[in-house]
């Protein structure tokens, strides 16, 4: 739309015309309804075979059924680096992030060339990573992986980055002591199934569901390896952004046995230009409505006001910080 000083009436010996434009341009001025019109907002989530993708499609859901004159669609990416790119370039409005990702991206360390001025909204759940392997097939531990074709996870994604840390924690160089595909969570899940890769690497909720199609394949056993042994090497190393976590036995079939291993939490997160109306808007809806996002995946029973609030890698945004503190949350910014 043209601005005011723009916008010429040439039919000046017409009165009716004149009023009518003017009355239009009007009603469309910023603060008038007919001018708001429908923001459309980016949800920058994961691949289809985890659980980023169904839960970024809630939040997207959510958004749109809840806060008003606002319309919400979930993206597939390849994760959590890709998201903090998309993030920094203004390509989504919202991201899933995990916190060893967000913290080099928030500090411009590691695979980022420059801050990533993003903000936290809310922590959402942690994720485990799974270290899937077939049973029988002589791989007991992460240390005999070495000269194994291992799929470390999609080029950019989280799951790589940790994959790449937990390997070289046990001696493991993952350029040149592995066989390495780059592969998604769906792609490593199939090519496991058919013999073509030895193990791949996932970080995500429990249960994923590209890790339960393994698991109940016909004839096959799969194994999940630990890796809480080396968390504190990890740790030692990048920082206090991973936690020792536990995939409880029976999570899968055939795995009826509990696996530590090195984790991360997973974040909901905006560029830090992000209205603070709307941030507030969109944290408030999620808790208001939070059955709406366990319909689609049981990982949101996780979602609760005091994890919610818990320490992250990077600043809460003013709009998430407000809402908590209207709840009695302490906000460690």
């Amino acid at each position: 739309m043209l601005p005011v000083s723009k916008i010429i009436i040439r039919s000046s010996h017409s009165l009716l015309l004149s009023t009518l434009m003017f009355s239009l341009l009007f009603l469309a001025l910023p603060g008038n309804s007919l001018g708001q019109g429908i923001l459309r907002l980016s949800v920058a989530s994961g691949g289809t075979g985890g659980v980023w993708y169904p839960y970024g499609g809630a939040m997207a859901s959510l958004i749109s059924k809840y806060v008003p004159r606002v319309e919400a669609t979930a993206e597939v990416t390849a994760a959590a680096v890709d998201n903090a790119k998309l993030l920094g370039a203004k390509k989504a409005d919202l991201a899933i992030m995990l916190g060893d990702v967000g913290y080099d991206a928030y500090n411009g360390k590691g695979v980022f060339k420059s801050k990533v001025p993003m903000r936290n909204m809310a922590t959402l759940y942690s994720s485990i990573t799974h270290i899937v392997c077939v049973d029988g097939k002589g791989i007991n531990s992460v240390g005999d992986l070495k000269g194994k074709r291992v799929s470390l996870g999609a080029p950019g994604s989280a799951t790589e980055g940790v994959a790449v840390r937990i390997l070289e924690a046990y001696g493991i160089d993952a350029a040149k002591d592995i066989k390495r595909d780059r592969l998604s969570v769906a792609e490593s899940a199939g090519a496991l199934k058919d013999g073509k890769i030895d193990a791949f690497f996932w970080v995500g909720g429990l249960p994923t569901s590209a890790v339960l199609d393994v698991a109940s394949t016909p004839g096959l056993k799969i194994k999940l390896l630990g890796s809480g042994d080396v968390y504190q090497k990890i740790v030692d190393k990048y920082g206090p952004i991973y936690v020792k976590t536990v995939c409880p036995a029976n999570t899968y079939r055939g795995v009826d046995y509990d696996v530590v291993t090195v984790s991360g939490a997973n974040y909901l997160v905006c560029h830090e230009s992000m209205d603070e109306k709307l941030v507030y808007n969109i944290v408030k809806a999620m808790f208001e409505h939070k059955p709406d996002l366990e319909a689609t995946h049981k990982i949101a029973k996780e979602l609760t006001l005091d994890t919610a609030v818990g320490v992250a890698p990077f600043p809460f945004h003013p709009g998430a910080v407000k809402f908590f503190r209207e709840k009695g949350k302490k906000i460690a910014n």
